[in-house]
């Protein structure tokens, strides 16, 4: 895909990207894309596949008490639970804002780690990882925040999750479908938005604006982006998924470089 070289335009020392269809297929590739970055919050999908493959062992459950009084493990995961971003405080009832939370994905690790008892580093690698072939992936600190993977390994969970074998379709849908509607906060590097829709640990498009995805993605567009430059969105409606890793940290950059590249890649999907 021609659109894909648009990434040497970038700002970077480096910077590798892909696109892979509904189908498993990919459809382009540029850039090293066997080279680890770190993750940032692109650790967060990771990491809610796993906590839902732990639903689905029967080791947790979507609505158990989880975090602060009155949270459940779905509040945690669609950033509801009211505990600040960085610290173990409650900002405000569950269910009533969308605070967007890495000790919420902290708490979630532990929960998982003690129902499990298997760490959960260990446990996303031999849920989610192993089976995916995801060999250059690890979880290195915070189920937040603390992954490392390439643009090969990213590929094949984009794949996974339009075309579930680790998980029934039914959990999937449910991830990216919003979570408390209608709930407002702040996205990270956006502002605030009315409303910021969010699903299981993948955050969804919606009317969001500004956004970091295209002005052409569809509504129904997830995934999440990371403060050290890293992206990955998967499209319903195109039929396809893009990851993008870098070595620069989120900033005015990506800003302005993001939504364009998105926009390219999804007209050169459509003219496919």
């Amino acid at each position: 895909m021609q659109s894909l070289a648009l990434i040497e335009n970038w700002p970077v020392p480096a910077a590798a990207s892909a696109v892979v269809r509904a189908d498993g297929a990919v459809a382009g590739a540029h850039g090293p894309t066997d080279r680890r970055f770190p993750l940032a919050s692109v650790t967060k999908p990771l990491a809610a596949y796993a906590v839902l493959v732990a639903y689905e062992e029967g080791a947790v459950d979507l609505d158990e008490p989880a975090g602060p009084e009155g949270a459940t493990v779905r509040h945690l995961l669609a950033h509801t639970s009211g505990l600040a971003f960085d610290e173990n405080r409650v900002m405000a009832a569950p269910g009533t804002k969308r605070i967007y939370s890495n000790t919420g994905f902290e708490v979630l690790g532990d929960l998982v780690a003690k129902a499990t008892d298997i760490p959960f580093a260990e446990y996303l690698r031999q849920a989610v990882l192993e089976p995916l072939g995801m060999t250059a992936t690890a979880l290195e600190g915070s189920p937040a925040k603390d992954g490392v993977s390439t643009v090969d390994d990213l590929v094949r969970f984009a794949a996974e999750v339009q075309a579930p074998r680790l998980l029934d379709p039914r959990t999937v849908l449910d991830a990216m479908t919003v979570q408390y509607p209608g709930l407002t906060g702040i996205l990270p590097g956006y502002g605030h938005q009315r409303p910021n829709d969010w699903g299981l640990g993948f955050e969804i498009r919606g009317a969001k604006s500004p956004h970091w995805t295209g002005a052409s993605s569809s509504p129904r567009t997830f995934g999440h982006f990371g403060q050290s430059g890293t992206f990955l969105w998967i499209d319903p409606d195109a039929g396809a998924a893009c990851v993008a890793l870098t070595d620069r940290a989120f900033g005015p950059w990506a800003i302005q470089a993001w939504p364009p590249f998105t926009d390219a890649v999804l007209a050169e999907l459509r003219a496919a």
